[in-house]
């Protein structure tokens, strides 16, 4: 995204969509910046699932210890057992999904170089080769890391949550007919839309805890 494109997404959003120009008022300036390695993201993306942000973030530093920094992750990664993966604190499961992720991008089953060349699809069915990433992870990755700016996270709890708030629905909404309304809503800048979405909640669970204290 440059900030060009995101001046124009916020422009379009503005005129196409009332209710989230209010958003875009009170929360304010659309920062993201985008994290550039895409193998280390989807360490963290497998690590993260299912835990605290405190937890995933202790777990992923001891695994950057253990294999002498961060920048060394994905030559390491692959020559590491089960049993030194469980060490640093991660479950069974999660470590044969990282070995998983190690051995396909080694061997070139999945190839992550090329992610920029690709349609959103196409990553989506790239990625979703390794196990424990789906769906959702991908299009995290195709936002934060991706930086592309038209993907609608329908099925992440945050975005119906925020559409049921701000668009004053009796019930989550859930079934991909519902949602489809909100994605055409805001194509092709959907990206933008979604963060602004996860940011009034963040803002309104903070306004809370102001009023509390």
């Amino acid at each position: 995204m440059t900030p060009g494109e995101v001046a124009a997404g916020i422009s379009y959003l503005r005129g196409r969509d009332p209710v989230l120009g209010v958003i875009i008022d009170r929360v304010g300036e659309f920062v993201l910046k985008p994290e550039r390695d895409i193998f280390n993201a989807l360490v963290r993306a497998i690590i993260s699932q299912q835990i605290s942000t405190g937890a995933a973030r202790a777990i992923y530093k001891r695994l950057c210890d253990r294999v002498g920094g961060e920048k060394k992750l994905r030559t390491a990664l692959p020559t590491l057992s089960l049993q030194e993966l469980r060490a640093v604190g991660l479950s069974q499961q999660k470590a044969g999904y990282l070995l998983d992720l190690a051995t396909k991008v080694s061997e070139g089953t999945v190839v992550l170089t090329r992610l920029s060349e690709l349609s959103n699809e196409q990553i989506i069915e790239q990625l979703t080769q390794v196990k424990g990433i789906g769906v959702w992870t991908v299009q995290m990755l195709l936002i934060f890391s991706l930086g592309r700016l038209d993907v609608f996270p329908g099925g992440d709890l945050g975005i119906r949550t925020a559409i049921q708030r701000l668009y004053r629905r009796r019930t989550l909404p859930t079934k991909p007919i519902h949602l489809r309304k909100y994605e055409k809503l805001w194509q092709p800048y959907a990206s933008i839309a979604s963060w602004y979405c996860w940011r009034c909640l963040q803002f309104d669970e903070y306004k809370k805890k102001q009023a509390r204290s």
